[in-house]
């Protein structure tokens, strides 16, 4: 690996009720650059994020390059109460807000939730309520908050599934913008080829066990994709067109 390791994982391994999701996982994740996790449902992508996070216990080591690093991250779904009367402004400003929101909030925090809104394009929002907004803008939401706490590895899990296709493009642009602007390491699991094949500058195929990594060109082939996802028809045709577009 040509850059130096934000994170380095070691012969990590998860076990859940018995079962062996993770096996003996060793890796290292690229410093400041988008790093796409991609692997069939039930690989244990979303096992690894959380092994990261330090959520699961886990056995082997997980280690970061740079001491104590700060990590956002942004889940694939958020578990809220679409009826509450929350606004953006509200979610943005809870976790930093000491009394109650029906105080008041300052305008210190305010101009604070503003200035990430408008990083990810969405000042508008600010006083949307949370349960109205569409799925790519919560997402842009949730990118604000992960952001706020200034990190410098940001963990992504499927942020694209369930939004539409201009969503989808204008969520990884920001992405890309905001990862070259704030040289931060990202690490996103997806099972959107095109947007590995577009973003990623670095790809880990899991399936319990790392099966490839590299660059998406080099690694990420129609025989490789068909093996890891299993050689259906589809999955065959969904990995040829995914290799004849990064060759283009």
């Amino acid at each position: 690996m040509g850059s130096q390791a934000a994170i380095t994982l070691e012969n990590v391994s998860v076990r859940q009720q018995g079962v062996r999701i993770l096996e003996s996982v060793t890796t290292q994740i690229p410093a400041r650059q988008v790093t796409a996790i991609i692997g069939p449902n039930g690989g244990g992508k979303t096992t690894l994020l959380r092994a990261i996070l330090r959520l699961i216990p886990f056995s082997g080591s997980i280690s970061f390059t740079e001491p104590n690093a700060r990590i956002g991250y942004v889940p694939q779904r958020l578990e809220f109460d679409r009826g509450a009367p929350i606004t953006v402004r509200d979610f943005l400003v809870m976790p930093r807000q000491r009394v109650p929101l029906w105080f008041g909030v300052s305008r210190q925090r305010r101009e604070r939730a503003v200035e990430f809104l408008r990083q990810v394009r969405a000042e508008h929002l600010l006083m949307r309520p949370l349960g109205k907004l569409s799925g790519g803008e919560l997402q842009r939401v949730q990118l604000a908050q992960a952001l706020q706490e200034e990190p410098s590895i940001v963990l992504l899990d499927e942020p694209v599934s369930g939004v539409d296709v201009a969503g989808e493009q204008l969520f990884c642009e920001l992405l890309e913008q905001v990862s070259q602007v704030r040289r931060l390491t990202m690490i996103m699991v997806t099972h959107d080829l095109a947007v590995v094949s577009r973003y990623a500058s670095h790809v880990i195929c899991i399936n319990r066990r790392v099966q490839r990594e590299g660059h998406p060109r080099e690694v990420v082939t129609a025989d490789s994709l068909a093996t890891i996802y299993g050689a259906t028809g589809l999955d065959r045709a969904d990995a040829a067109t995914f290799a004849e577009g990064d060759r283009r």
